[in-house]
């Protein structure tokens, strides 16, 4: 089973390449993430001609979430239900072949002085409640988003660099950490604890050409998947041609 995540940066924008990357890739499953619009304007119709069953949480010009399948995604959940005023279209959840899935859209929390800032770290307290109230450690769960924190230092170009700034900041990264800490597994990191891999390049500055990326989506995996995981990587070529996206896929593999 092949399970991927890609932030598309609008899927209207980006359509013929979801629909291309979707032929070529043959996900199982594909949690997409920023659809920038609503439901009704989701591709439904071209999606279902690919192959594919969508279950989407959209909102208009902003965020938005969805997981396609090759079969019909079974109690779906849209956002975190946990009694917050937030109208952020950020989280779905849906069961696919025995595995429950969740497609996140982490806030990017724009400056560190921000209110943006402090709802983002909100957000994955948040988060961790959802999975400690609707989840157990031992069932199959894949967490796949683009999560806006890069991890570790080999996850940025230039730690130095990048060191206090939004998507590198301790509180980030301790935020993802006591996510991570339910019970989730780094899917690439579990097989390549030692590689360097992007997934998002600035479309400023060269910053693909040059490599000068971050790797902020991740698929995170439960206990009970990680003895099936055979394989794991980003797909950098989607990332190229014209009007890509500023993400790029990432997908794992797990054995039957």
């Amino acid at each position: 089973m092949k399970i991927a995540t890609w932030n598309v940066n609008s899927v209207r924008a980006r359509q013929e390449r979801l629909l291309e990357w979707l032929k070529s890739a043959q996900p199982d499953i594909l949690c997409l993430q920023e659809l920038k619009c609503t439901e009704d304007d989701f591709p439904m119709e071209a999606v279902r001609d690919a192959g594919y069953r969508a279950a989407v949480h959209g909102q208009k010009t902003y965020n938005g979430v969805a997981i396609l399948a090759k079969e019909e995604p079974r109690d779906v959940v849209k956002g975190l239900s946990d009694g917050v005023d937030d109208t952020h279209a950020r989280l779905i959840a849906a069961t696919v072949a025995g595995i429950r899935v969740v497609s996140a859209y982490a806030p990017n929390g724009q400056t560190v002085d921000s209110p943006q800032y402090e709802y983002k770290l909100e957000w994955y307290g948040r988060l961790r409640r959802y999975l400690d109230t609707r989840h157990k450690p031992d069932e199959a769960l894949v967490l796949g988003g683009d999560w806006n924190v890069a991890p570790e230092d080999i996850d940025t170009y230039d730690p130095k660099l990048w060191e206090g700034q939004t998507l590198f900041t301790l509180k980030e990264r301790d935020a993802l950490q006591r996510l991570r800490a339910f019970g989730l597994t780094d899917a690439y990191r579990k097989l390549y604890p030692d590689t360097q891999r992007f997934s998002w390049w600035d479309y400023r500055m060269l910053g693909f050409p040059k490599n000068l990326g971050l790797r902020i989506d991740h698929l995170y995996v439960s206990a009970p998947l990680v003895p099936r995981l055979t394989g794991a990587d980003t797909d950098r070529e989607a990332r190229k041609g014209k009007q890509p996206s500023d993400h790029a896929p990432v997908w794992l593999e797990l054995k039957d």
